[in-house]
């Protein structure tokens, strides 16, 4: 008799727990469902309708001719297009040169307004406005600056060199016109990465930095054995996340270079707007914009194993 009551009570037991895990299961099920609707709708469904609409000859505007699957020759068109490999190889190089330029600025700054400076909060936000301001602002503004040959740069550039220098054509010259993009884009971009690296310099414990000090360790000794390691994850973090945006490349060229001189600031993104847009293919702008996200698949997969690499 008493076994059974004993049993009795043990199954009243669980049935409350379960009930209870059934209610928390369903409530984080709730919680969740906003951010999977919305990443279905805008991420995963958008993706699918792309990768469906590259293996047809959609055109931009319907015409009486019925749409028709192509399979993969969108594909192979654009490996087989010489101005996609340049595009590409630009966006490469862009990406090459912004790295260095745009995270080693952002570094420097923050190293700056990390220190106990007068009016540091009122520099931290002059410092990011540029990052906050309209790309297309901030292009019309550096596309005055690049003016040829009379611009504020070559004005600048023949003062300081006594007349030596001629006037370069920032945006017209094979040389000069992937370089005039870095440097613009470095600018504006460079406030989103230098917050990072403050966050990031905030959340070493100053007692390591004391620790050094009582070891008798310099004020490089610190940035290299304190500093550098305890920023280790945000590097990772600042070069796959710039590295991105690089190959996103696409409204500094659309506004200032149109791609070129001869293709020199073509980029993929570009590439594939003119593609859409110009030439009404979607179907292989599509295809174009597949690629692009394997390529960005593929940056994102090399974050995740450098961030186990440093175990963040």
């Amino acid at each position: 008799m008493v076994m059974q009551q004993s049993t009795s009570s043990t199954s009243v037991r669980k049935a409350p727990a379960r009930r209870h895990d059934k209610g928390r299961l369903m409530q984080e099920a709730a919680m969740l469902a906003p951010a999977v609707i919305l990443l279905t709708l805008f991420l995963i469904l958008p993706f699918l309708l792309s990768f469906w609409t590259a293996m047809t000859n959609q055109p931009l505007v319907p015409r009486p001719t019925p749409v028709r699957f192509v399979w993969f020759n969108n594909f192979i068109r654009i490996f087989q297009d010489d101005l996609f490999w340049t595009a590409l190889w630009n966006v490469s190089r862009f990406t090459f040169w912004i790295i260095p330029a745009q995270c080693g600025l952002a570094f420097a700054t923050a190293l700056l307004l990390h220190q106990k400076l007068p009016f540091r909060n009122l520099l931290r936000g002059m410092f990011f406005l540029p990052a906050i301001t309209s790309m297309v602002v901030v292009c019309v503004i550096w596309g005055t600056l690049f003016q040829y040959p009379t611009g504020p740069f070559n004005q600048i550039l023949s003062f300081v060199s006594g007349g030596a220098i001629q006037p370069i054509d920032w945006l017209g010259d094979l040389e000069w016109a992937m370089f005039s993009l870095v440097l613009l884009s470095a600018w504006q971009a460079y406030g989103f990465q230098m917050i990072v690296y403050l966050a990031g310099l905030q959340g070493i414990p100053d007692e390591l930095y004391d620790a050094a000090k009582i070891d008798g360790a310099n004020a490089f000794r610190r940035f290299w054995h304190v500093t550098m390691p305890g920023l280790r994850p945000t590097h990772v973090f600042v070069l796959v996340i710039t590295t991105i945006q690089a190959f996103k490349l696409y409204t500094q060229v659309a506004i200032l270079t149109q791609g070129g001189p001869k293709s020199s600031t073509e980029t993929v993104v570009h590439y594939m707007v003119r593609a859409g847009f110009e030439e009404q293919k979607m179907g292989y702008a599509s295809a174009v914009s597949v690629i692009l996200f394997v390529i960005v698949l593929i940056i994102a997969l090399i974050q995740r194993q450098l961030l186990r690499r440093f175990d963040v």
